[in-house]
Protein backbone atom coordinates (compact mmCIF):
# COMPACT_ATOMS: atom_id res chain seq x y z
CA UNK A 1 0.00 0.00 0.00
CA UNK A 2 1.19 3.40 -0.95
CA UNK A 3 0.54 6.20 1.87
CA UNK A 4 0.27 9.33 -0.34
CA UNK A 5 -1.13 11.80 2.39
CA UNK A 6 0.45 12.78 5.76
CA UNK A 7 -2.15 14.84 8.66
CA UNK A 8 -0.69 16.73 11.37
CA UNK A 9 -3.12 16.24 14.53
CA UNK A 10 -4.48 19.52 15.75
CA UNK A 11 -6.54 20.38 18.77
CA UNK A 12 -9.14 20.95 16.36
CA UNK A 13 -9.38 17.79 15.75
CA UNK A 14 -9.64 15.83 19.02
CA UNK A 15 -13.24 14.07 20.54
CA UNK A 16 -13.85 15.15 24.44
CA UNK A 17 -11.52 12.54 25.19
CA UNK A 18 -8.09 14.51 23.89
CA UNK A 19 -7.47 11.79 20.74
CA UNK A 20 -8.53 12.03 17.33
CA UNK A 21 -12.25 12.24 16.52
CA UNK A 22 -13.02 9.59 14.56
CA UNK A 23 -14.98 11.66 12.45
CA UNK A 24 -12.80 13.86 11.41
CA UNK A 25 -10.44 10.77 10.51
CA UNK A 26 -13.24 9.06 7.83
CA UNK A 27 -13.42 12.76 6.49
CA UNK A 28 -10.14 12.80 5.46
CA UNK A 29 -9.74 9.23 4.55
CA UNK A 30 -13.12 9.97 2.19
CA UNK A 31 -11.52 13.26 0.15
CA UNK A 32 -8.31 10.41 -0.33
CA UNK A 33 -10.25 7.92 -1.80
CA UNK A 34 -11.74 10.33 -3.51
CA UNK A 35 -9.01 12.41 -5.06
CA UNK A 36 -7.16 8.98 -5.56
CA UNK A 37 -10.31 7.81 -7.74
CA UNK A 38 -9.86 11.19 -9.74
CA UNK A 39 -6.33 10.84 -10.54
CA UNK A 40 -7.36 7.25 -11.65
CA UNK A 41 -10.29 7.42 -13.50
CA UNK A 42 -9.54 10.72 -15.10
CA UNK A 43 -12.60 12.69 -14.29
CA UNK A 44 -13.47 14.86 -11.67
CA UNK A 45 -17.02 13.97 -10.70
CA UNK A 46 -16.85 10.82 -8.52
CA UNK A 47 -18.84 9.86 -5.33
CA UNK A 48 -18.43 7.62 -2.58
CA UNK A 49 -20.78 4.81 -2.76
CA UNK A 50 -20.19 2.90 0.00
CA UNK A 51 -17.30 2.66 2.36
CA UNK A 52 -17.32 -1.10 4.64
CA UNK A 53 -16.67 -2.10 8.41
CA UNK A 54 -14.36 0.54 9.60
CA UNK A 55 -11.82 -1.23 12.05
CA UNK A 56 -9.98 1.67 14.80
CA UNK A 57 -6.71 -0.60 16.17
CA UNK A 58 -5.42 2.43 17.66
CA UNK A 59 -5.91 6.24 18.67
CA UNK A 60 -3.77 9.23 17.90
CA UNK A 61 -2.87 12.16 19.84
CA UNK A 62 -2.75 15.78 19.31
CA UNK A 63 1.23 16.47 17.34
CA UNK A 64 0.96 12.91 15.79
CA UNK A 65 1.59 12.74 12.27
CA UNK A 66 -0.99 10.14 10.93
CA UNK A 67 -0.55 8.85 7.23
CA UNK A 68 -3.61 7.75 4.93
CA UNK A 69 -2.89 4.76 2.51
CA UNK A 70 -5.12 3.89 -0.56
CA UNK A 71 -4.98 1.11 -2.53
CA UNK A 72 -6.87 0.47 -5.42
CA UNK A 73 -8.90 -3.36 -5.28
CA UNK A 74 -10.88 -3.98 -7.82
CA UNK A 75 -11.60 -1.91 -11.19
CA UNK A 76 -15.50 -2.16 -12.19
CA UNK A 77 -17.47 -1.01 -15.34
CA UNK A 78 -18.28 2.66 -13.63
CA UNK A 79 -16.58 1.62 -10.16
CA UNK A 80 -13.23 1.80 -8.57
CA UNK A 81 -13.06 -0.36 -4.94
CA UNK A 82 -10.38 1.15 -2.71
CA UNK A 83 -9.05 -0.51 0.27
CA UNK A 84 -7.13 2.05 3.36
CA UNK A 85 -5.09 2.08 5.84
CA UNK A 86 -4.00 5.03 8.26
CA UNK A 87 -0.84 4.42 10.18
CA UNK A 88 1.20 6.46 12.89
CA UNK A 89 3.60 7.76 10.98
CA UNK A 90 6.42 7.87 13.52
CA UNK A 91 5.72 4.29 15.36
CA UNK A 92 3.99 2.64 12.23
CA UNK A 93 0.84 1.47 14.11
CA UNK A 94 -2.20 1.01 12.35
CA UNK A 95 -4.94 3.28 13.52
CA UNK A 96 -7.82 2.31 11.22
CA UNK A 97 -8.34 0.20 8.12
CA UNK A 98 -11.34 -0.15 5.86
CA UNK A 99 -11.58 -3.25 3.25
CA UNK A 100 -13.96 -1.71 0.68
CA UNK A 101 -14.44 1.72 -0.31
CA UNK A 102 -16.49 2.29 -3.44
CA UNK A 103 -16.32 4.86 -5.73
CA UNK A 104 -18.37 5.80 -8.87
CA UNK A 105 -17.32 7.51 -11.71
CA UNK A 106 -19.76 10.55 -12.68
CA UNK A 107 -21.12 11.29 -16.43
CA UNK A 108 -22.84 15.03 -16.76
CA UNK A 109 -25.79 13.74 -16.57
CA UNK A 110 -25.35 13.12 -12.71
CA UNK A 111 -25.55 8.92 -13.37
CA UNK A 112 -22.70 6.38 -13.44
CA UNK A 113 -20.46 6.58 -16.09
CA UNK A 114 -18.51 2.99 -17.66
CA UNK A 115 -14.62 4.70 -16.71
CA UNK A 116 -13.13 2.08 -19.14
CA UNK A 117 -10.40 1.49 -16.95
CA UNK A 118 -9.02 -1.88 -15.33
CA UNK A 119 -6.02 -1.44 -13.64
CA UNK A 120 -3.69 1.07 -11.52
CA UNK A 121 -1.80 3.66 -13.87
CA UNK A 122 0.92 5.66 -12.32
CA UNK A 123 1.32 9.45 -13.28
CA UNK A 124 5.00 8.43 -14.97
CA UNK A 125 3.05 6.20 -17.05
CA UNK A 126 0.66 9.11 -18.26
CA UNK A 127 4.52 11.04 -19.27
CA UNK A 128 5.32 8.89 -21.54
Amino acid sequence: MRFHTRKWIKPEDLNANGTLFGGRLLEWIDEEAALYSIVQLDNQKVVTKYISEIDFKTSAKQGDVVEIGIEAIKFGKASLTLSCEVRNMRTRETIITISNIVMVNIGPNGQALPHGKTEVEYVADRLR
